[in-house]
Parts: structure tokens; sequence; C-alpha cells
């Protein structure tokens, strides 16, 4: 007796059953071929060393196990990744589909301060219940891979590889980084001792601690990167930041900034993924210019994009912030000092998109204070205004506003001067962008271009700037002041100054504490721990202090493509042979949101790592070939779900109403899959019906089998099912490969409305379940048992389509009188419209309507209908 269906000889009231169309039992059939996919190990992926089959690496965006648990936004990417990897897998591929978790960081600490819990035993209930909601979902995880951020013998690897930040620098004349060892010392630093020698080394090293303006958030009591503050908002409280100098240990992105566009040339990734990743690493080419100032030793160093209206700078713009201000507050230089410090503490309340809109246009004179134009040696106003920020360019801006709208109101309100250096067309527009210089001495006359070119050439002959590219992008900041991440595994001894812990004494532990909310100093709860905090230098043994700030949950998360392919490795974070094999990955689909956080320092974490010989020259200087986002859920109605509004939707509670398959389905048929959707009911009941159609198609199948099998007789497709099974095998797999999942869905639908009441043969039959399979795993595998097969239908093979069954030879077209459709003609597909038009003229029925009748006009749609007017 084969499982679900039986078949014995039917009774009066069997027969009345049977005609009446059955559920989906999937309350019965979902949870057992779960249970055997895990028992048969049917998704797990091969070692290098047990295949000769190409691999394919499919990967989501691991999730943050949040106390909330997911919502059915989450499962979308979970599904449609799913498909991708079902289908290369039934094409032959090692498939790699590995799932974890990115679970430090701040909203478990939260949660647990404001509970009274540990992060940890939140983490770990949080974790249990992902993966339970996850496997509802009959998704084609490798569980056997599974990783966990805060598991030690993971991050293990992380301070390990931060360690390796530290011991290495930026070759500009290789562009690529080196081991520190190899760092050469000029002769005027080895002579004034190690002291210096170890400054400079530290000045050079991808990882190292400085003092900075960082980004506060005085509500989680936490420094931020630029990627978590944008436009002076913290990305995870959503409150507004401060600013505030403090001592960080930093990771030095900038080094890879042009690589980090230019790489792009070289991955398969949605434009706007592209280019929001050039537009927050912001390269622009200009020149560096010196500015001389009275009254003071001091250079003001700016940097611009157009050097060749420097004859049009009446005034300068300093941040607030700019240490120069600082240094002539502290040296008296400024003589409004009361006025300008206020200043200051009122620019501090103001988020970076506030300074920037300046709607009043603020600003202060340092009187005391004035700089020199290079160009033409006239004196101009220092000023400090809020609308400058310092982590742009230098932190400096010459002014010239007659060019700048910003520059041009500041000028205005503050009666400042304003000299035309550009001419549009002959005019002197306000704001001109490029044209001709004029009013510029040696420039006149000249295009934008060549007269960047002259102004350049002409600091530089004099020493007064170079030509020089800038970067948006800032080093990353990567101390966070919080317990719940991975400690920094860094001593500082007062005679050896920074030193990393030996690999022997890795991983460091995250010490169990009593308190671990965050301070109102900013120093990390750790600093309290005496016992953890002092420890003896492993250089030289003397006293020393470990580092007590931890690592950004990004950290984790910015190498963990790598841990999966070889998870269970305890020499190394995985082997060569590991990589070699299943690196790059072939799609990584992840959040919009990421772009400029994790994606990016995720590229850059992986080109160190690529520089340095840890990553094989042959897994190539991109982690990902292919990157793709994935659009929102929304609510019924089109709003954003949100607990507030009441309108998130639980996916337990879907799949207990109408099963995983449905719910995989709808989710992909929704929409498209980079489109926002809105939840539909109705729509979710939809699908419902389609599955119970193919269950019931299924069962037809299955009845039609035994008979077959009894009376040793065939059944075959008609040309016309036939043709549009081909047509379908074709279809889904190309929406597969361009993830057009809604379409391929419908395409099914389409088939199985055609199917439902047909004779069909078992081989066509088995392609039709195939190519479903990857859509409704479940249903799929518990009718391709049922048709006597041992092994999985996800082990199958991906059916081919024959290019010529797809066309079909012969058409049937419908001819028409008078609108009326009288008959029908059997023609060839290529059939001329006259050989078309005389058959149709002698089909017997259609003759009868056309005898004693003049033809009045002739109509052909071409393989569809010919129609006479009489």
């Amino acid at each position: 007796m084969r499982r679900g269906f039986s078949f014995t000889t039917p009774s009066s009231r069997d027969i009345l059953i049977a005609v009446m169309p059955e559920k989906y039992p999937f309350k019965d059939i979902e949870p057992k071929w779960q249970q055997w996919w895990e028992a048969h190990g049917t998704y797990r992926a091969k070692d290098p060393d047990q295949t000769e089959a190409a691999k394919y690496y499919g990967l989501v965006e691991f999730p943050y196990p949040s106390g909330e648990g997911l919502h059915v936004g989450h499962p979308r990417s979970y599904t449609a990744i799913d498909i991708m990897t079902r289908k290369k897998r039934m094409e032959g591929r090692n498939v790699l589909y590995p799932m974890g978790w990115d679970a430090f960081g701040l909203p478990a600490e939260n949660f647990a301060i404001k509970n009274k819990k540990h992060p940890s035993e939140f983490t770990a209930k949080n974790v249990a219940n992902f993966k339970r909601q996850i496997k509802l979902f009959g998704t084609g995880f490798d569980w056997t891979r599974e990783i966990n951020t805060t598991d030690p013998g993971y991050y293990r690897w992380t301070q390990w590889m931060f360690i390796q930040f530290f011991d290495s620098w930026y070759d500009e004349t290789t562009n690529v980084a080196r081991p520190i060892a190899t760092l050469h010392i000029p002769e005027d630093i080895e002579t004034k001792g190690e002291i210096a020698v170890r400054e400079y080394r530290d000045s050079k090293r991808l990882a190292f601690k400085s003092k900075t303006t960082i980004n506060w958030c005085p509500k989680d009591k936490i420094g931020l990167a630029n990627e978590e503050a944008v436009g002076g908002i913290c990305d995870r409280c959503g409150g507004p930041v401060e600013k505030r100098v403090k001592e960080q240990w930093m990771l030095r992105i900038t080094a890879y900034a042009d690589r980090l566009i230019d790489d792009l040339a070289q991955v398969d990734y949605l434009e706007k993924i592209k280019t929001q990743q050039i537009n927050w690493i912001g390269r622009s080419e200009g020149a560096l210019i010196k500015f001389q100032t009275t009254n003071s030793k001091s250079q003001i160093h700016v940097f611009t994009t157009r050097p060749d209206t420097l004859f049009g700078a009446t005034y300068m713009v300093l941040a607030p912030e700019h240490q120069l201000v600082a240094q002539w507050l502290e040296d008296g230089t400024i003589t409004n000092a009361k006025e300008v410090k206020a200043y200051q503490t009122a620019s501090k309340k103001k988020t970076d998109i506030e300074r920037q809109e300046n709607k009043k246009k603020t600003g202060v004179q340092l009187k005391g204070v004035m700089a020199v134009n290079p160009a033409n040696e006239k004196e101009i106003p220092v000023w400090i205004a809020d609308y400058v920020l310092p982590d742009y360019g230098t932190g400096v801006i010459m002014a010239v506003p007659a060019h700048d709208e910003r520059d041009f109101e500041f000028a205005k309100k503050f009666e400042l001067e304003i000299i035309n250096v550009v001419q549009d067309g002959g005019k002197d527009n306000p704001f001109a962008g490029e044209g001709t210089a004029v009013n510029s001495d040696f420039l006149d006359g000249l295009e934008t271009k060549k007269a960047k070119d002259k102004m350049i050439a002409w600091l530089e002959k004099n020493n007064i700037g170079e030509r020089k590219i800038n970067f948006k992008l800032r080093d990353w900041v990567f101390s966070r002041q919080r317990y719940w991440g991975e400690p920094i595994p860094m001593v500082h001894c007062d005679h050896c100054g920074w030193v990393p812990l030996n690999d022997k004494d890795l991983p460091l532990l995250l010490p169990d504490v009593e308190n671990y909310e965050p301070t109102d100093t900013g120093d990390s709860p750790l600093a309290a721990m005496t016992d953890w905090v002092e420890v003896k230098c492993p250089i030289c043994g003397a006293e020393a202090r470990r580092e007590t700030d931890t690592m950004p949950g990004w950290a984790g998360s910015s190498w963990y493509f790598l841990r999966y392919c070889d998870p269970k490795n305890t020499e190394t974070f995985a082997s060569p042979e590991a990589l070699k094999y299943w690196m790059p990955v072939d799609l990584y689909n992840g959040g919009m949101e990421h772009t400029t956080l994790h994606l990016l320092y995720s590229r850059f974490w992986y080109k160190f790592l690529f520089d340095r010989g840890f990553v094989p020259a042959s897994c190539g200087p991109e982690p990902y070939k292919v990157r793709r986002s994935h659009a929102m859920i929304l609510g019924e109605g089109g709003i954003k779900m949100s607990k507030s509004k009441g309108n998130v939707v639980n996916p337990d509670d879907v799949i207990d109403e109408y099963g995983s398959d449905v719910f995989r389905m709808y989710e992909m048929f929704i929409g498209p899959y980079d489109a926002d959707a809105p939840w539909s009911t109705h729509g979710i009941q939809g699908v419902k019906r389609f599955l119970d159609k193919v269950w019931n198609l299924g069962k037809e199948q299955i009845k039609n089998e035994e008979l077959r099998i009894k009376n040793a007789g065939g059944l075959a497709a008609s040309s016309d099912v036939e043709r549009l099974l081909h047509q379908t095998i074709k279809k889904v797999g190309e929406d597969i490969d361009g993830m057009h999942f809604n379409t391929a869905v419908s395409q099914l639908m389409i088939l199985t409305n055609e199917l439902t009441g047909q004779e069909i043969n078992k081989r066509d039959f088995e392609s039709y379940l195939r190519i479903l399979a990857p859509f409704a795993p479940h249903l799929t595998e518990e009718m391709w048992h049922e048709l006597g097969h041992e092994d999985s239908i996800h082990q199958a093979p991906w059916p081919a389509y024959d290019p010529d069954k797809i066309v079909a030879d012969v058409i049937t077209v419908a001819v028409q009188v008078n609108g009326k459709v009288r008959g029908q003609v059997q023609v060839a597909v290529d059939e001329q419209e006259s050989s078309v038009r005389a058959q149709a003229e002698a089909e017997p029925n259609v003759k009868k309507y056309l005898e004693g009748k003049t033809i009045k006009k002739v109509i052909y749609v071409k393989g569809k209908i010919m129609s006479f007017v009489v």
C-alpha cells in the first residue's frame, strides 16, 4: 500500500466522494517530509573531496534573531533563493544554501537590560524560535553548517582577523595590504628611537586607535560609524546623535576606496546597489590648496573639486569642530572666543541634516584670523558655520559665492564679496557651473576642464597645492562602548603600546558580568571588571590593561559567508581547499538598507583577507558574483507592517491555516520580487485553491497510473497539452533564473488548468511535478513517492524541453461568418493566408453559409481566426 492514497474496488458511495474535490492535507504531509529530508540529508552540501559536481553557492543575509520572531516579510527572500538553489540542485550542481545567526548587537542587549535577563539567555531563546519558524517553511537549508556569531568557536576567528588588520599596512605602490613587518621605516624616524618607530608603525596600521570626532547616540550610549548615523540619526533607536571626541578603534577602509568602486565593474549587482555604494564612497577629483593665515603660523588646507574658481574665493568657512578652531581658541589667536564657543555649543545640538540645510544661514567670523587667497594674495575673512561638516573633505571650504547657492546666501546675509569667475554661454549666470573662466587672470578664456588643469599645474609649480582625489568615505569606527559584542583582543602596555593577544589565547571570552548596562561616561561596562581588565603584557610581561570596548555587530557579519564553506574547522576559519571550491558566492540576496553598511563592510573585509593570502587568489577579489535585493511585503491595504498599527502577519498563523506550500507560492505570486506588495487574504486563498487543484490532479493521475499498470495500457497527452508543457518547462526555468517568480507561478497555473481532466502519460506528469517542486516542495514530494520513486524529487534532474514541441506544426483556426463561428480548419503554423482561406471556404459547414452569398470582406488573424463578412 502506498502512503497517502489507497486503491480498492469503489462502491457507489466511494464514487460519489471521489468526484468531490479534496483539499490538500498539508498538516499530514508537510511535517512528514520535513522530517524525511532532515533524516536523509536531502539538502546537505557535499565537501569538495566528496564530489566532482560543479558548485552553486546561494546565500541570504542571516537574520538577527529578535524577540519578536519572524513576520511574513522575512521568508520572501528565503523562499526565492530556495527556489533558485532547488533548481540548481536538480540541474546537477552541488548546492550550498546555509543559514546562521547574526546574534551580537544592541537589540539583544537593550531587551536584556529592559527585562533584566542576560543577553546570552535571550539570544539563545530567540535563535531557537527563529529556527523553528524557518523549518516550518520547508526551506532547503543545510543545517549542518549552521553558525552563530556569539559562539566562541566563531568569534575566535573574528578576533584573529582583527589582529591581522592590526598587523597589516596598505602599500599604495602595489595597492595591496601587507604585513606590518614589511613596512619601511624612514631613516629620520629610526634615529629617534623605539617609541618613534612604534608610533610610525601604529600610524600606518589598518586597525588603529585614534582620537576622533564620532557620532554619539545619547540614548543607546554608544559610538556609531558614519554609516550608522546617516543624517545625524541613530539607525537603531531613531534618535538624534551628537558629536563627541573620543579615542576609538578604527579600520582603515578608506585605503580600499578606489578598489571598492572600481571592482564593481566585475560583479552583477543591481544598478541601484552600485550607485548607492559609489555615491557613499564619494570619489571626487580636484586639488588640495594651502591657504596661509595672518596672525597665525597655521595653514588652512582645503580640498576643492573646482580649483579653477580660486580667484572667486572671497571667504573661508571651517566646521565649528575643526581642530584649528580649537588651537586658535587655546593660543588666543581668536579675539571673540566667547562668541565662537557659544556657536560651537549650539552646533552640537543639530543633526547633520539640519546643519546642511542651514535655513537661517548662521555663522561667526573668527576675529583675529584672516586667510590669504594664494591666487591673488588678497586677505579674506575666516568663518565658522555649521553648514560645513567636519567629515567632508578637510572640514573647510573656500567659499565662491557666485557659483554656490549656499555660499551665495551666506555672503548676502553677512555682506561678503561676490566675484563671478565663470561665464556660462557668454552670460554671467548666477551659480554657473561649467563654462569659460573670467576675472581669473591667467585662466581667462579657458573652458572649465582646461582651466582646472592649468590651475593645478600652477599650484604644484608654486608649492601651493597639488592634484588630489578625495573620498566622502571615512574610516570605519569599530569600537562599541557596550557589553554584548566580541571582546577586542588587545592590551595596552606602557612600555610596548597596544599589543595583540597571542593566537593560543584566543578566543578571548566575553566575561559574565552582573551589571552590563551602558555607562553615562562612555566607558564600556567591562571597564569596571578589574580582575578581567588587569593582565600581563604578552610581549614584556609588565602590567597591562585589556581593551574594554567591544566590536560592532557588523564584525561577525563581515565574513560569515566564508565560515559556511568550512564551519567545523578548528585550525583556521576555512580551509584553502573549501574556499577554492565554494567562493565566490554565486547569488547573494539582502536588503537595500544594508548596501552602505554590511555589503560595503564585507566587501572591504574580504578584500583585506584576499590581499593577505588568507583567501586563495583563485577566489577572485570580490566575495559575491551576483547581488539582488527583495522588496517589502506590506500590510493589507498597502500600509507598512508594524506592531503599532496592529497589522503584522505572523507566518506561524498563516502556515497553520494554509500550509507552507501555499504560503511559499503566495509569497512568490504576490508580485514582482523587487516591488513592494500588500498582503492579501483573498490572494492567498486563490493560491490555496490552486494547490488543491494540483492535489486532485495528482490523485487522478496516480489512479490512472494504477489502471495503466493493471491494463498494461498507455495514455498520452494531446499535442496541445504536450506543447504547453514544454513551453512551461522553458518559461519556468527562465523565470527562476531571472528571479521572475510571480510569472513562473502564473505559468504553472495555466498549465495546471489545461492538465485538469486530461489524460497525460507518466513521463510528462513527472516533468510537471519537477518544475512545480521548487515552489511546492512538500506536495510534489508526496506525489513523487506515490508514483513509486524512492529518492527525493528534489534530487531528480530538472526536465529538458524539446524546442521542436514548443511551436505547433499544426494549429486550429476558427472560421466565422458574419461574426459567428461556423467551423474550424487545421492548418500548418506557417500556412499562407490564401491557403487558409481556401481551406476555410471548403469546410462543409462554412461552405453552407457562404453559398449564394457575396463575400464583402475577409479578415484573417494569423493562427486564430478567419472571418468572412457576407
